[in-house]
């Protein structure tokens, strides 16, 4: 906290998105003096809901946008590299039929090897194309009827929150500093930034200096005093449910027209998804409504009829928003995943769009500029680096153990490492961002209970605390809830605070 109040800052990331962890890595490794500050938790928003792959799209590819598709393969390949934990190469299989003349067999052959291409020869797989009697071979349950074939080939899996801690992880350790529950209400500015934020974690507001400021808040964006950002929400849902109802051992395309969803192996579960409807409401309380859950159902039993799914077979849902930059023409999977940086202010820039997959070109250029910035002001030394996040490992310490792909061992251990390294506060952080337990297990509502008691000892929690954490987890049902202040005063461990140890 002190290092955000001292001294003026060279640079404010507003917004503990991927983005912004991105950003604020990338400055503190280039020798910045950078803090960020976020109004929830780390990765509340769309960070936490994606699809969790990293790819290049092969659906942007049909639509002809190449720069784009060539951006997103490249930077997949690079975080395999620097963070393999949470980049595992992933095989998709692409079944066609001959009643779908959107994708066509020998289109999609081409396809692939061109995408192979634009990751300078280097994908995470080589790919091929199956015959009938081998698609059957690799997804037994798949619907046959009238199927030409299939192509094969590689994207990456991740684990989006994850991405996101792991990533402010490594910007704490070269020195950034970094609030969650931290809400920024406005600035003014003279010679620097005068920003007023406020701590919801200490009740109290704070006042940061900033040389330049970056907004990465991205479904909130356009809501920000100074912001001139104009988005397009459209809201996109996952359901997960147990992998022996859809046991798929590679991705399965299922398509609808042009439309593309999923059906994703994750360990013992499958996540299928996602939709890609316009969404005008409140992006704190985006959810997964009947008909979205209905939509996803009826798209998956078409290619897997024998599994005939029903609502009361999904374990979880979660619903997130893709903040586009806004375009009121075509249908919302038509509109353009690349990003935009704006300065439409001296020293502040606006970022928006983009796509998790290319969040560490994302914050290299816009770091980038805002040191062309600093320079022109004869603000900071000439000594600044250059970017070294395409270089720099993400692997954390314990990375097999508490970070991947797959949720970690329901464990004390685990609860004790998120509450003392990883800025959990709330139960809800634990459960549904740090562990991804909320998700992926059927009894995730007792297990709840346990981790209440775990933190409760770890933090200090009073019996009324624990009650009211439990109560505002139960209310996060097919998406997220928002996390208001409790209604009673509450002490919570800043990370410069310890944590008692739990044995």
């Amino acid at each position: 906290m002190g290092s955000l109040t001292r001294s003026p800052l060279d640079l404010l990331v507003i917004g503990g998105g991927i983005v912004g962890s991105g950003i604020v890595r990338d400055a503190a490794m280039r020798g910045l003096k950078v803090g960020l500050v976020e109004q929830h938790d780390f990765a509340f928003g769309t960070s936490s809901r994606s699809s969790r792959l990293l790819h290049g799209g092969l659906r942007y590819l049909a639509q002809g946008r190449v720069g784009l598709v060539r951006q997103a393969s490249v930077e997949k390949t690079i975080l395999h590299r620097i963070a393999p934990h949470l980049a595992e190469p992933l095989p998709f299989v692409f079944p066609t039929y001959s009643c779908d003349p959107d994708w066509a067999l020998w289109q999609l052959k081409i396809g692939v090897k061109i995408y192979d291409l634009l990751c300078n020869g280097r994908n995470l797989g080589t790919s091929t194309w199956l015959s009938p009697e081998e698609v059957r071979e690799r997804v037994p349950n798949l619907d046959l009827a009238g199927l030409n074939g299939a192509v094969r080939y590689y994207d990456g899996f991740t684990n989006d929150a994850r991405l996101t801690i792991d990533t402010l992880r490594s910007a704490e350790r070269s020195g950034a500093g970094l609030l969650n529950y931290c809400r920024y209400e406005g600035a003014t500015r003279s010679n620097l930034w005068e920003c007023a934020v406020r701590d919801r974690v200490c009740d109290r507001d704070l006042n940061l200096r900033a040389r330049t400021v970056v907004n990465a808040t991205g479904a909130w964006a356009d809501g920000l005093p100074h912001s001139a950002v104009k988005l397009r929400l459209t809201k996109g849902i996952h359901l997960v449910i147990d992998g022996s109802r859809i046991p798929v051992r590679e991705t399965v395309v299922m398509t609808e027209r042009k439309r593309i969803l999923f059906a994703i192996p994750w360990g013992e579960r499958t996540i299928l998804g996602t939709t890609d409807t316009d969404y005008s409401g409140d992006p704190d309380t985006v959810t997964a409504d009947a008909s979205d859950v209905k939509y996803v159902l009826r798209i998956t039993n078409r290619f897997f009829p024998h599994a005939r799914l029903c609502s009361q077979d999904v374990i979880s849902a979660w619903a997130g928003l893709r903040p586009l930059v806004a375009n009121p023409n075509g249908q919302p999977s038509d509109i353009s995943r690349a990003h935009e940086i704006r300065n439409p202010e001296p020293g502040w820039w606006d970022v928006t769009g983009g796509k998790l997959t290319t969040y560490r070109l994302i914050a290299e250029q816009a770091v980038d500029r805002v040191v062309r910035w600093l320079r022109k002001s004869n603000a900071i030394p000439k000594g600044i680096l250059s970017c070294r996040t395409a270089e720099e490992s993400l692997l954390p310490a314990d990375p097999e153990e508490y970070s991947g792909v797959l949720p970690p061992a329901f464990h004390r251990r685990a609860v004790q490492h998120y509450c003392a390294n990883e800025w959990a506060l709330h139960l809800e952080d634990v459960m549904l961002r740090r562990s991804s337990w909320h998700y992926y297990h059927p009894d995730a509502a007792r297990k709840a209970v346990q981790v209440t008691d775990w933190m409760g000892e770890l933090l200090g929690w009073s019996q009324a605390r624990r009650a009211a954490e439990l109560e505002s987890y139960h209310g996060v049902k097919d998406g997220h809830a928002a996390r208001e202040p409790l209604p009673f005063a509450v002490s919570h461990p800043r990370n410069d605070q310890p944590v008692a140890s739990v044995v």
